[in-house]
């Protein structure tokens, strides 16, 4: 197939087209400067989201797109123009998406949007399927409903849509587990917070997997949790963490602390949800990690 894929020089996007072209496919990045990128066999550079740029002539005949874009979450503090930048990035990137779907005379089978579990709010004590609905609003939440709605714009053109809703990514490269790690490694790690709160992880292999899944799998339309089946409590996910590395799982991280270091952006490690990949199951996805243990023993081998 001829893939599009937005964001795929960035963390999630270069594992995808690595992939992807594995498995025999072309991809296309699009990318705001498409000059002196590496070259990498079957990986075409597409410019867009730049003056003059008419992505749509290089795109014609598409099969499916991937739309990744979107600046990251969990990098520095959540200062007003940076929350502005976190979600113009996702909005304005799946607008431009939406144009190329309508500009091209042959539209793809299938447009795989990013999105997030945010869109369900946070709760000790509620489990979210991809029934769920919000149960609160709160700027992910605000984020996440604002970019499913744009990328909705793509069924009404005939396009099978997914949105992709990534829990909390684990890989050895980038994301959040590096920085759980650190205190574990210096024999300071234990819980945060009170520890109770639900931490729905996914192992970067099953990220991929999921969006693979979701191109080829033509009864995947709509949301897709894309989490583990065993999502832990931020306690146990620890204890889990000290055991892989043979470190104590003992000195708590107050919740105060981490609001002052962290300012609102402390959302993402001490308001948890419980998130269960019901339609993947249904649809039959085979999870490279379905438990926490195996998918560390594989990152930190």
């Amino acid at each position: 197939m001829k893939i599009a894929v937005t964001g795929g020089t960035g963390f999630i996007g270069s594992k995808l087209t690595s992939a992807l072209t594995k498995e025999g496919h072309s991809v296309y990045i699009l990318t705001r400067n498409p000059d002196n990128k590496p070259e990498q066999p079957s990986v075409t550079y597409v410019k867009w989201l730049s003056e003059g740029a008419k992505p749509e002539k290089e795109l014609e005949g598409i099969d499916a797109i991937v739309n990744l874009a979107g600046e990251s979450i969990g990098e520095g503090r959540w200062t007003e123009e940076r929350k502005k930048r976190i979600k113009s990035s996702r909005i304005d990137a799946t607008k431009e998406v939406i144009s190329i779907l309508e500009k091209v005379d042959k539209k793809p089978d299938v447009l795989v949007n990013a999105s997030a579990t945010g869109y369900y709010g946070n709760s000790l004590t509620e489990t979210f399927t991809e029934e769920s609905s919000p149960i609160e609003r709160n700027f992910l939440s605000d984020v996440v409903i604002e970019w499913e709605k744009e990328a909705q714009k793509a069924q009404e053109l005939g396009i099978r849509t997914v949105f992709t809703r990534f829990g909390i990514v684990l890989s050895k490269e980038e994301g959040a587990l590096n920085r759980m790690l650190l205190p574990y490694k210096l024999f300071a790690g234990g819980p945060l917070g009170s520890g109770k709160q639900w931490f729905s992880w996914v192992h970067i292999d099953d990220v991929v997997g999921l969006i693979l899944f979701s191109l080829k799998q033509k009864a995947a339309q709509g949301p897709i949790n894309v989490t583990s089946p065993h999502p832990l409590q931020m306690n146990d996910f620890g204890k889990v963490v000290g055991d892989v590395l043979g470190r104590p799982h003992w000195l708590p991280a107050p919740s105060f602390a981490l609001k002052m270091a962290l300012g609102e952006m402390s959302t993402l490690v001490l308001d948890g949800q419980k998130v269960l990949p019901a339609k993947a199951e249904k649809l039959g996805y085979t999870y490279h990690f379905r438990d926490l243990k195996p998918a560390l023993c594989d990152l930190l081998k």
